[in-house]
């Protein structure tokens, strides 16, 4: 059995059924698959999915053996816990609460929320209190029944770094709130801030749940293809290791114009387990 375990994001796949995107994480030899909810309708319905759609989804993962073990709410970019628009912010805490009761229905370990108080508009006093608000209600329910909710290091300054990230886990002081560092986009912060992004991932000791290995060039976070960018990869995974990460997940993007996204994910897989098996 290895050390670790290497997952992939759902988004790298086209919207194929749920049979045939696991078949096909399983064949490129991931371990488990993120699930999206990203901000389309499409994506935050399934935060409401009935009960016998949830029983027969975690029917299916047992089936093709091949498990959920973490969850991207990504629609908290759009509907920010901060937002000062009541119905956006109303609409977001309500999205993050189903999202972790899916979560532990369907056996999902992290909850990956976006390191926001608000991502369309400007932060300000306000929305940092409406946001410390909103986590409050979310820490304690992610207590209750025990699943990790992580911060993703995002791509402006409200908490584009880990040692940002930090400041947050100190001020929730839960084993519930934890970071869920994305290397890319704290490499792109270091590259303008003049820091440096493995410096700044040490100081997230202890606090690490789960890694996202994503490509970036300066001022662009998404859609860059591995190889592509300026991230190092090996050194990140160095300097995680070293801190007891032991859960990855390749992140990228299902790109129509390639022949064939199954090698894709296969080559993805391929990339980083060369260099975390070199650290078994």
């Amino acid at each position: 059995m290895r050390a670790y375990e290497i997952g992939l994001y759902e988004k790298a796949m086209p919207d194929v059924s749920w049979e045939e995107k696991l078949s096909a994480a399983k064949e490129a030899g991931y371990d488990f698959v993120e699930i999206s909810i990203d901000a389309s309708e499409d994506k935050i319905s399934r935060v409401y999915m009935a009960k016998e759609e949830r029983k027969a989804l975690v029917d299916l993962l047992y089936r093709m053996e091949m498990p959920l073990r973490t969850m991207n709410v990504s629609a908290l970019t759009k509907y920010a816990l901060g937002d000062e628009d009541d119905a956006i912010r109303d609409r977001g805490l309500d999205i993050a609460r189903h999202a972790l009761a899916l979560a532990a229905d369907l056996g999902v370990r992290i909850v990956m929320f976006p390191g926001y108080d608000v991502y369309f508009g400007t932060s300000t006093p306000e929305t940092v209190r409406r946001f410390t608000a909103a986590m409050e209600e979310l820490k304690a329910l992610a207590a209750r029944q025990g699943t990790v909710i992580g911060f993703e290091t995002m791509e402006n300054e409200f908490m584009n770094t880990v040692e940002k990230g930090m400041t947050w886990v100190r001020r929730f002081a839960s084993p519930y709130v934890q970071l869920y560092p994305d290397i890319g986009n704290t490499t792109n912060a270091a590259v303008l801030h003049g820091g440096d992004p493995l410096a700044d991932l040490r100081l997230g000791k202890g606090h690490v749940v789960a890694f996202h290995l994503k490509e970036t060039r300066p001022g662009h976070f998404r859609e860059i293809p591995y190889g592509e960018g300026h991230v190092d990869f090996a050194g990140a995974i160095d300097t995680a290791w070293a801190l007891g990460v032991r859960r990855y997940v390749t992140e990228f993007w299902y790109d129509k114009n390639l022949p064939d996204w199954r090698a894709e994910l296969q080559k993805a897989r391929s990339r980083f387990t060369a260099l975390l098996d070199q650290k078994e």
